[in-house]
């Protein structure tokens, strides 16, 4: 990017990836960095699973083999939103609760992170509450959720700086995955040219006054 173009940047959006902020520290040091809410929720989901397979991993060695495959079988029913849950995923999830356990407490830590970022809240009462879930993750005694509260306490900053600005990194996500999925099925281009040239098409500021826009018809010339 020209300097002149970096200069003009106010906020960036990127995940909690230290490249990310270093790069933009180097670039344009001028710009808020900003935490994206979702890859926050993503270190608290990551953690879960994390935690679930240890307790997969100890539970292969009992006697009763059950124990295990529910545990193995229980991955969806703990990382899916509760209202995504199939009604076997819901009943996996209940039986999970009853048994009580670390395990139940990681997933309640995920979904209370979960909690913060999904009410709309305002900058000031998440702040307060990541402030609270930090505390709570750090003397959960589950190492994989005490790890995730010292490095969203780390990140702070940028979190309430995303949460300020409603910046996410939804757009852009979704628009590399539409520009990889052009690239994907553009085996037959000759040129780099070409690819790009179609990417501006679907995805740019393309504008295509079409013959039947004009009252014209593509028949109509001799």
């Amino acid at each position: 990017m020209p300097e002149d173009g970096a200069n003009k940047i106010e906020a960036v959006s990127m995940d909690l990836g230290p490249a990310f902020a270093k790069s933009v520290r180097a670039h344009a040091p001028q710009a808020v960095i900003c935490f994206d809410p979702f890859h926050v929720v993503k270190l608290a989901t990551d953690a879960l699973d994390d935690a679930r397979r240890q307790v997969w991993q100890s539970a292969r060695t009992l006697s009763n083999k059950q124990i295990a495959k529910t545990y193995k079988g229980a991955r969806w029913a703990l990382l899916k939103n509760p209202e995504s849950l199939t009604d076997t995923q819901k009943a996996t999830l209940a039986q999970l609760k009853r048994e009580g356990g670390a395990l139940v407490r990681a997933y309640e830590l995920k979904e209370s992170l979960r909690a913060v970022f999904a009410g709309h809240l305002d900058t000031d009462t998440v702040t307060h509450m990541l402030g609270k879930w930090c505390a709570w993750a750090q003397r959960c005694r589950i190492p994989q959720f005490t790890k995730v509260g010292t490095t969203i306490k780390k990140h702070l900053d940028g979190i309430r700086a995303a949460v300020d600005r409603g910046l996410a990194n939804g757009r852009h996500e979704g628009l590399n995955s539409k520009v990889r999925l052009i690239i994907r099925r553009a085996y037959g281009f000759h040129s780099a040219e070409a690819a790009l040239a179609m990417v501006m098409l679907v995805c740019g500021p393309v504008t295509l006054e079409l013959p039947y826009h004009t009252g014209g018809h593509p028949h109509s010339r001799q």
